[in-house]
């Protein structure tokens, strides 16, 4: 979940404490270890690991802690199937943790550290006392959890985020943005007219307004995504042109049909671009077979999809291939 920490600052300074659930390790179970789920005092929640019997018990232990009035931790063990009748089968082992006022700094610590990208963390957890972690700078790593047998807890919080420029800030644009919104990209979000962005307050959104988009396609930085969409198709050309010609990222998708693909190519063609580059780019976008020009289904099938790629890009990184 984005934004753990201050999500705390903000309960803990409502409320005066609030609690956070952390999924350990586990077998088979309806979340990865270092999914997280905070329980606000009156029972309202943020992030999830994973609902249905299992949430809600640790929900309720999470609430009884709150109501004792102490920080503390408490390590929550549970078989799925016998102690919860859940068909997942696997073994979890839950941390529950109380925040109380006087924590507020080292919670506001971690939230500054949130800001500034994902992070890695260590603490000696001892059942019944506060955890108290100690940062360890910056890190790559998805968010994770390894609670060694002497009771060492390594922890890394936040996702790394995929850069994605898109141009374009019209209806189908807008839709794009919000579907984006809860998802794992750093949006710039370019358009040279500065009426067409509405106030959204995305953590992830940069609205740029430029008269030289192609400019900004060529200072995309290194793996970024590029999704183009704007009014006008010479001003596509450009940007997709420029793009195409920075040669080190690993999505450039255009909006539009299989005939202006086509001429697409032909003009890339035209423009110098080798018949490999000049096709590699991504044209229709979206999940084939989706069919609707509605924005929010247009804008459904894209993120789909750049979540698709995102993830192949990221297994082609990690076995070293380009």
């Amino acid at each position: 979940m984005g934004a753990l920490f201050a999500t705390l600052v903000r309960l803990v300074e409502r409320d005066g404490s609030a609690a956070l659930v952390t999924v350990s390790a586990h077998g088979s179970a309806p979340r990865e270890a270092g999914a997280r789920l905070v329980v606000a005092c009156g029972g309202s929640i943020s992030g999830t690991i994973g609902g249905g019997r299992l949430e809600h018990e640790a929900i309720q232990r999470a609430l009884a802690l709150i109501e004792v009035g102490r920080d503390t931790t408490e390590l929550m063990r549970m078989a799925l199937g016998p102690s919860l009748g859940q068909c997942c089968g696997g073994d979890v082992t839950l941390i529950l943790e109380v925040f109380g006022r006087n924590r507020l700094d080292e919670l506001g610590h971690l939230a500054t550290a949130e800001t500034e990208g994902p992070f890695q963390t260590t603490a000696k957890l001892v059942d019944g006392s506060p955890t108290a972690r100690t940062f360890n700078g910056a890190t790559v790593s998805p968010p994770s959890v390894l609670l060694s047998g002497d009771g060492i807890l390594f922890e890394s919080f936040g996702s790394p985020l995929r850069d994605l420029l898109l141009f374009g800030a019209g209806h189908v644009g807008r839709a794009l943005v919000l579907a984006l919104a809860p998802l794992p990209f750093n949006v710039r979000w370019i358009d040279s007219r500065p009426e067409m962005f509405p106030n959204l307050p995305f953590a992830n959104l940069h609205c740029v307004t430029s008269d030289r988009p192609a400019v900004e396609a060529a200072r995309a930085p290194v793996g970024a995504f590029v999704v183009i969409m704007t009014h006008d198709h010479g001003l596509d050309l450009e940007i997709l042109d420029a793009a195409l010609r920075v040669n080190r990222l690993p999505y450039v998708g255009l909006i539009g049909s299989a005939t202006k693909r086509a001429r697409f190519e032909h003009r890339l063609k035209a423009l110098g671009h080798p018949q490999t580059l000049a096709t590699s780019f991504v044209c229709p976008i979206g999940i084939p077979g989706i069919l609707s020009k509605e924005p929010a289904v247009i804008a459904a099938s894209v993120a789909a999809d750049l979540l698709l790629q995102d993830q192949k890009a990221k297994t082609l990184a990690e076995a070293g291939l380009p």
